[in-house]
Parts: structure tokens; C-alpha cells; sequence
């Protein structure tokens, strides 16, 4: 089976195709530059490096959230585009398990971190088991006082890893003295894990349903938030 694995979930834009067990290619660009204008082009170039096409694929996989709203409604539109028009199954992978999955062997609480602002990042906790990472908590937009309650109820050191830790590793060092810090180069999203995941999701048939799948946003945009006031705002005139 042959997966295409898709992450523009944060500034990163990634795709990847994973063959079984064998990543056969990826690409990833780490940069700001519009995810609508480069995704396609990706793919097509990868696609066209490794001669296979979109008829030679058995699944789409896509990291679904949390992120970037727009980055997110991209990447999901983008996918469930093709898996819609070549009739294969969609994947829909959360971007904090696509994240953790690059710290494969890694003792102790695994917890990666994007940059979610007001002063939050999205998070949940991991654990390395052997045959793979196992989410201990939810996933959640929380602040870093709050975090760092939640993984001294955990104990043990923890490793972060993510866009959200050059804003905040201070903080969390002051916060968190056991505070371990992935390299920059295990620190960014990777639609190879994205597929990896996606190929055992569907491996065991967890397929989405292309017209109801949405991106896991977890809490409200501040175009939403700023909506939501002015109509309670209105009725309260």
C-alpha cells in the first residue's frame, strides 16, 4: 500500500509518500510562502521524482489539527479534493501525533508544542511504548502555567519539540526545570509521519467520510471570537 502524507498545518508546508514500511520520498519547505500556491506543485514534482501518479496511490492522509486555521482548511481541501476524485480512502491524522512521532524513542514525557497565541500553545502528552507513542492527555489549547501542572502531575523530564518553543522556551524553562528541547531539525512538522500514521489508520479501517471530515481546530478562530462578541454585544442593546 502506498500513502501520500500532507502537514500545512503550520508554516511548514511537507508531503511525503510511505510505501508499507519505506518512505519512498518527501519534501519540505520551512518557510512562509502561501500553502495554496505551493502544495500542488509539490506533489506533482514529487510525485513525478519517484514515476508514480495519483492512480498508483492507495490512500490520502492529512495532518488535520490543530494549526493554522487557514493552513488547515487548505492542506484538508487539497486532499479531500483527490481522494474524492480518484475514489480512495482519506486519512485524518492530528498534527500533535504526526509532531511527537519525531522523537521515536524518546524517554520520558514527549510533548509537543504549537505556537497557538494569546499567550497558549496546543499541546498534549506522549509516551514512548516500544511499538509506538501513546497520548496520555487530550488535546488542548492551554497556557503555559497550566502545562506545566499538568506534567508535574505526570512526572519524570519531558522533551518539547515544536514551532511553539523558540516563542516560548524561557518560559518553560523557568516553569519546568527538568525542560528538555528537541534539535530545531526534530522540531518541525514532517508529512512523512503524517503518512506513516495515515497508512496504519487505514490499515485498520479508520477511513473519514470526505464530506463531513473538518479540521480539529480545538478552540474558536479570533475572526470567530470577535463575531461571537459583537452579536452578543448587539443583543444585550
Amino acid at each position: 500500500m502506498r500513502v501520500i502524507g500532507l502537514d500545512s498545518a503550520t508554516q511548514v508546508a511537507s508531503v511525503a509518500v510511505v510505501e508499507d514500511d519505506k518512505l519512498l520520498a518527501e519534501l519540505t519547505f520551512n518557510m512562509k510562502k502561501n500553502h495554496s500556491e505551493r502544495l500542488m506543485p509539490m506533489l506533482a514534482l514529487m510525485l513525478e521524482e519517484i514515476n508514480l501518479t495519483l492512480d498508483d496511490i492507495t490512500g490520502f492522509a492529512v495532518a488535520v489539527g490543530p494549526g493554522s486555521f487557514t493552513g488547515l482548511r487548505i492542506g484538508l481541501a487539497t486532499m479531500k479534493s483527490l481522494a474524492y476524485v480518484k475514489d480512495k480512502p482519506i486519512l485524518a491524522v492530528p498534527t500533535l501525533d504526526g509532531l511527537a512521532a519525531n522523537l521515536e524513542g524518546c524517554q520520558g514525557i514527549i510533548c509537543p508544542i504549537l505556537n497557538a497565541r494569546r499567550n497558549e500553545v496546543y499541546t498534549a502528552l506522549y509516551r514512548w511504548t516500544g511499538n509506538g507513542h501513546r497520548r496520555l492527555t487530550k488535546y488542548m489549547a492551554t497556557g503555559l502555567a497550566t502545562l506545566a501542572k499538568i506534567i508535574a502531575n505526570e512526572g519524570g523530564e519531558v522533551t518539547f519539540l515544536g514551532d511553539g518553543v523558540p516563542v516560548y522556551r524561557e518560559a518553560l524553562e523557568d516553569l519546568i526545570p527538568q525542560a528538555r528541547f528537541a534539535t530545531s531539525g526534530n522540531s518541525i512538522c514532517r508529512a512523512a509521519h503524517i503518512a506513516r500514521l495515515g497508512l496504519d489508520m487505514l490499515k485498520e479501517g479508520q477511513v473519514s467520510d470526505y464530506f463531513s471530515l473538518e479540521p480539529l481546530y480545538i478552540r474558536e478562530s479570533e475572526a470567530e471570537v470577535k463575531w461571537r462578541e459583537k452579536q452578543q454585544n448587539g443583543q444585550s442593546i
